[in-house]
């Protein structure tokens, strides 16, 4: 049925998301004074809403009773931590989300809790249990009515390959007089993402919201990063020093994992750095949440790629291996720290935020970032204002960056595997569109810098006829 365009466009309001890569919030409008929500996230670095909510301003001023629920696309920070917010200002309606999302939000929020909120044990046990009382777990690929009356809204749910648990959201919206189909893309995984299946797209839309984090880049090949991979862990131990690797404690630590596993076990014996081997490496998780997701992933391995569970049947603990250490506690996080940053002895690093703005790697790059023993490897996006973006940008040019107010010369190697990102990048957008049978009619570029939305914009209107594109 042939919509006005104008109208579709009207239906989404934007809450975040839109000027950068973070607080990914989108209002879906039923046209009858509801909505809904498609995730809650926080902001990271200088990115803010267009209502001037930010990294330092998350509570929601506006009334929420008109909202009649909150879709999880996933349980990264920057989907969903801002839910405390959001149930703080009143909000009591159900959250949707995947089964495998529902089991892992619960500790995401915990911790945006203790971070944001606050440290009292009995609040927080009392909001994980009202969030609980809230959460609706769904199966992928099964419609799910949401809202009755003369205006109807049902929602479906289907991998998105980006995380575990991820989806995109297909929206079903019938009025008194009109049927719609609209497509929120969440975050769209890159094929061939270790331990998940590639997203498959929609059948068809009449409104899409489409991320585009990588809308102007293009990925190297599994083979070509994994070769890219062990050549900078070959590099760094050849010079005794540390590889730290910031990695956001969902998903791409579990990925990271996966491919040192994937390593060790095929070059076990062959030699790694003087008088070591590859089955000597390494692996240190610094993060006590990370490792309580690592665990999480494999409570959940119904839900991994057949390849994952091929290794699993072969003996193969892709998750759990020997050269894997895993901290807890903060004291032996300090001795970690001190140790490495005096001895010679190599070893990997990863630890959380994934974009240097708080967590233990900071710690590590306040010890290590002046010394070109030390490297550092950048696997995910980083946003502007972080100190993440500031070292990729700067370190290459012996620059410095400020962390906690002091300032700090980059003197290590600075390195970066955009070919481990979670997120699509340009072609995968594009067949993401291109291989739905009913194309939408109208797409909302959101989820990216302005740089990369021109650039999306540009080449799918180039291989794409008949779409009208807008930037919001």
């Amino acid at each position: 049925m042939d919509q006005p365009r104008g109208l579709l466009q009207d239906m989404i309001i934007h809450h975040g998301a839109i000027d950068g890569v973070t607080g990914s919030c989108h209002e879906l409008c039923l046209g009858d004074g509801r909505s809904i929500l498609i995730d809650c996230g926080l902001f990271q670095g200088a990115e803010t809403s267009s209502s001037g909510a930010g990294a330092e301003r998350l509570r929601f001023t506006q009334s929420v009773d008109h909202i009649q629920a909150l879709v999880v696309t996933h349980v990264h920070i920057d989907h969903v931590g801002r839910i405390p917010y959001l149930l703080a200002a009143g909000f009591d309606g159900p959250i949707l989300c995947s089964q495998a999302s529902a089991e892992l939000l619960p500790m995401v929020i915990e911790d945006a809790l203790r971070i944001g909120f606050t440290r009292d044990d009995r609040l927080i046990a009392k909001t994980l249990d009202y969030l609980r009382r809230l959460v609706i777990p769904l199966a992928y690929g099964r419609w799910h009515a949401v809202v009755q009356g003369e205006t109807k809204l049902s929602v479906k749910l289907k991998p998105a390959g980006h995380i575990l648990g991820s989806a995109y959201v297909e929206c079903d919206l019938k009025t008194p007089s009109e049927r719609y189909r609209i497509v929120f893309s969440g975050d769209l995984g890159a094929p061939y993402t270790p331990l998940l299946p590639a997203p498959k797209s929609p059948y068809r839309a009449d409104l899409l919201v489409l991320e585009s984090t990588y809308g102007n880049r293009l990925h190297e090949d599994r083979r070509n990063r994994q070769a890219r991979l062990r050549a900078i862990v070959e590099h760094a131990f050849s010079n005794g020093g540390t590889l730290l690797i910031p990695a956001f404690s969902i998903g791409r630590t579990q990925e990271l994992l996966y491919e040192l596993e994937a390593m060790v076990h095929r070059h076990g014996r062959r030699r790694l750095s003087a008088g070591r081997q590859w089955q000597d490496l390494e692996i240190i998780l610094d993060s006590p949440l990370a490792a309580d997701f690592t665990a999480g992933y494999a409570r959940l391995r119904a839900f991994w790629d057949k390849e994952a569970r091929r290794r699993l049947r072969s003996g193969r603990h892709p998750l759990d291996f020997e050269q894997v250490l895993t901290i807890d506690d903060h004291e032996t996080h300090l001795r970690t720290l001190d140790y490495l940053a005096r001895s010679r002895r190599p070893a990997i690093v990863i630890a959380a935020s994934g974009m240097c703005a708080g967590g233990r790697i900071v710690n590590y790059l306040k010890a290590m970032l002046g010394d070109p023993r030390h490297d550092i490897l950048f696997v995910g996006y980083q946003a502007a204002g972080t100190p993440g973006r500031m070292i990729q940008r700067y370190g290459p040019r012996g620059g410095y960056v400020d962390l906690d107010g002091q300032r700090y010369d980059i003197r290590c190697g600075v390195h970066t595997l955009s070919g481990y990102s979670a997120h699509a990048d340009q072609n995968d957008l594009v067949k993401f569109v291109r291989r739905m049978r009913i194309k939408p009619k109208s797409i909302r570029l959101v989820h990216g810098d302005a740089e990369a939305k021109r650039d999306l914009k540009t080449v799918l209107e180039s291989r794409i006829s008949g779409l009208e594109i807008s930037i919001p």
